[in-house]
């Protein structure tokens, strides 16, 4: 099997090369810039490196080769980062959309099977968010079909959604791509994987604002406060990387069922509000460290205008129907969310130990003697 991996280098790509040169049947061509997450597989000599982006003019016949050369095309490569959505959206969209335009030129022109990961926020916001109250009491309002559900955005002015907006204009192009030139399609839609390697910590390997996850593990390793935008009430369900991957080789086993295919992938069973998901951190992370006073770390609501700038506009609820990744790949998500916390945040705390200063997880840790805490 011979892939072209477009941002091989990132979360998702480092793991899927983790999987995939296990098989020494498998070759691949990976592109990206950054190889940090894939220092470990630098040497092996069925992976080739290109350490770049495609968008740049003068690699474009070096990337005509590699779509000419493989079997199957990978599309990772994105800005996924909700602090740049409103902040940055040009570059949010020329990453999602238009720098990758010319990829599926080249699929298309070469009759290549295109795999491109998009993301569950091409759904927008849930018909129940427009209801008085919220209603969730019918599913038919908030659970996620891939090809039922409306795809619901905030108005232009809130640039929160440039990425999916982006995002939804790739696939649209990729469908329209396949319908009126027979290209090959799988179109991926993410909901919120964790595991190891899943974003940068500020102040140590980046800047900025990374997502929820390293948000709230920054705030425990340096004894700031977990900040709930605006009360953390969305809610979000959470699937394994490692769940994850072994969906995405079951879709390159099976072609056949995969192929001109939307595909969600999630885990129902593991949603939680982001206030749930910072007191379940809280618990894990005393459990990692060793230190009950974990659990009552301080939170603090925040509004988003303040966490995020002016234009941004949040999801409410992502629960996704995953009856077709089950019926045609034969996928079922099995890992528990406390299971997939406690991976991702010890490795997290060991990675990061080194860098702070006295015992791990205690730098600035405050005394939390007589103090008291907002209600997550």
């Amino acid at each position: 099997m011979k892939l072209a991996i477009i941002g091989c280098g990132g979360f998702i790509g480092s793991h899927l090369l983790d999987r995939l040169l296990r098989d020494e049947s498998v070759y691949i061509t990976g592109w990206d810039p950054e190889v940090r997450k894939i220092a470990q597989h630098l040497n092996n000599p069925r992976l080739v490196l290109h350490r770049t982006t495609i968008n740049k003019p003068e690699v474009y016949d070096v990337l005509c080769q590699t779509i000419d050369w493989a079997d199957t095309v990978i599309n990772l490569a994105a800005i996924c980062n909700p602090a740049e959505y409103n902040t940055n959206p040009l570059g949010v969209i020329h990453a999602n959309f238009i720098d990758v335009y010319k990829l599926v030129e080249l699929c298309t022109e070469q009759g290549k099977w295109l795999i491109s990961f998009s993301t569950s926020e091409v759904y927008g916001r849930t018909l129940s968010s427009y209801l008085p109250d919220n209603c969730y009491e019918d599913p038919e309002l908030y659970e996620l079909s891939e090809d039922e559900s409306p795809l619901i955005m905030g108005p232009v002015s809130n640039q929160r959604w440039s990425y999916a907006c982006a995002k939804q204009l790739l696939e649209r192009f990729i469908y329209a791509s396949h319908h009126e030139r027979g290209l090959p399609f799988t179109i991926v839609r993410p909901f919120n994987f964790f595991g190891p390697r899943m974003d940068y910590i500020p102040g140590r390997d980046g800047e900025g604002v990374p997502r929820v996850l390293a948000c709230f593990m920054r705030a425990l390793m340096d004894g700031l406060p977990l900040q709930l935008v605006d009360g953390g009430s969305q809610r979000r369900t959470i699937v394994s990387i490692h769940d994850a991957m072994d969906a995405l080789l079951l879709m390159l086993a099976k072609p056949s069922q995969a192929q001109n295919q939307f595909f969600n992938i999630g885990n129902r069973n593991n949603e939680v509000t982001i206030a749930e998901l910072a007191e379940l951190m809280r618990a894990c992370y005393a459990e990692i460290t060793g230190d009950p006073r974990y659990h009552e770390h301080p939170v603090e609501v925040v509004s988003s205008d303040a966490f995020y700038g002016k234009g941004y506009e949040d999801c409410d609820r992502r629960m996704p129907r995953l009856d077709r990744a089950g019926e045609l790949l034969g996928w079922k998500p099995q890992i528990p969310l406390r299971q997939i916390l406690l991976e991702t945040m010890a490795h997290y705390h060991y990675q990061y130990a080194a860098s702070i200063e006295g015992e791990p997880g205690q730098k600035n840790q405050p005394s939390l003697a007589g103090a008291s805490f907002p209600t997550c």
